[in-house]
């Protein structure tokens, strides 16, 4: 299946192009042909998008609008609509539509009365059409500063920094790979008509006390508990904001006359722990996860782990070594690897917060 995503550089965007690529990822792992072949737009795209659109199946609408003058926000989302009608007529397409709407629709403002008439636009065209209609969006690798409070008050902890707490604020909380997902589910299942995913209540304070809570547990290099799938995903967007700047975690190191005495990692529920050798020059990993909190720790030799972020070429690579331990937590959709860059074995120690499932082991292999 052909699929375009529109603002594929955005959270939800990104998330949803990650996840594609993860099913192909699998199918390539056993030999099968990618299901999915992915067309990645952007704003900037606009003067090639008819050649983008040609032979597309679908398309996961997630550009937008979502600040700036008022005026240029009304007109915004439906121009873009407009836009995206216009290149699907002139690429002889008419795909099934998945538009990523806002619970603001509703609303009479600028922006309630733009996403709601881009929405129109866009129903009106479509011979399959879905409204998905989403609340606040929170994730890994969300924007801070820009629309997102959850982004902005992660950021804020991680700098040390007090924010300002608005004492009557609440938001509906809803995970981008969620809304991603429901979103490819729909576009896949051809589910039409309104998708209204509902998000987790809770007040701005509420939610910046439990990034708190988050933040004083992992400060401590303790993992909280994590049974909760809501908890896992904004514990997994919290550290993923401590992401490269705050790599690697170095460790408190006991040292005497007998030796050294180091914690690896505490807390969580129903986690797992297992030790690997790696030999001189070999490479282990070239995979990712989606949801997977895990810990790279290498407790004797010299090695090189390089994280990449899936669908870029964003490479980091930090150097470890067993004589200074230095915690390596790997982001979810970052592929990553580890090698041994020594003369002797290279022994990593490797933490996840719950046990393998071979039924769904969220390990998808792709090269960094």
């Amino acid at each position: 299946m052909k699929i375009a995503i529109t603002g594929a550089k955005g959270l939800i965007g990104w998330h949803a192009a990650a996840r594609l690529h993860a099913q192909n990822c699998a199918a390539r792992y056993r030999n099968e042909p990618p299901p999915h072949e992915i067309v990645q737009i952007d704003l900037d795209d606009s003067g090639r998008l008819a050649s983008l659109l040609e032979g597309v199946d679908g398309i996961l609408h997630f550009a937008g609008v979502n600040r700036g003058e008022e005026a240029e926000v009304e007109r915004g989302n439906p121009d873009i609509a407009r836009e995206l009608i216009g290149a699907c007529q002139a690429a002889g397409v008419r795909p099934h539509i998945v538009y990523s709407n806002s619970t603001h629709a509703e609303s009479d403002t600028p922006y309630g009365r733009s996403k709601r008439i881009a929405g129109e636009l866009l129903a009106a065209f479509a011979p399959a059409y879905t409204d998905l209609v989403l609340p606040h969006i929170f994730g890994e690798c969300a924007r801070p500063y820009y629309n997102n409070v959850t982004a902005t008050l992660i950021d804020k902890l991680w700098k040390g920094e007090t924010p300002q707490i608005n004492p009557d604020g609440r938001v509906q909380l809803l995970h981008a790979g969620t809304a991603a997902q429901t979103a490819i589910d729909a576009l896949l299942e051809g589910r039409t008509g309104r998708i209204a995913p509902e998000g987790r209540d809770m007040s701005v304070g509420d939610l910046y006390a439990r990034l708190q809570h988050f933040h004083a547990l992992y400060s401590a290099d303790i993992f909280p508990d994590l049974a909760d799938p809501f908890d896992l995903a904004l514990f997994n967007s919290y550290r993923t904001g401590g992401y490269p700047d705050h790599y690697p975690r170095m460790l408190k190191v006991n040292a005497d006359h007998r030796g050294v005495l180091f914690e690896s990692a505490k807390g969580g529920n129903a986690a797992q722990s297992f030790l690997s050798t790696t030999l001189p020059g070999k490479t282990r990993g070239d995979h990712f996860h989606t949801a997977l909190v895990e810990r790279f720790l290498v407790v004797k030799g010299e090695a090189v782990i390089r994280i990449r972020r899936v669908l870029t070429d964003e490479v980091r690579e930090f150097h470890v070594s067993g004589d200074t331990p230095g915690a390596i937590d790997m982001p979810p959709l970052h592929t990553h690897n580890i090698e041994n860059r020594g003369q002797g074995e290279v022994i990593t120690f490797f933490w996840s917060h719950h046990l393998f499932d071979p039924a769904d082991p969220d390990t998808f292999a792709d090269p960094v």
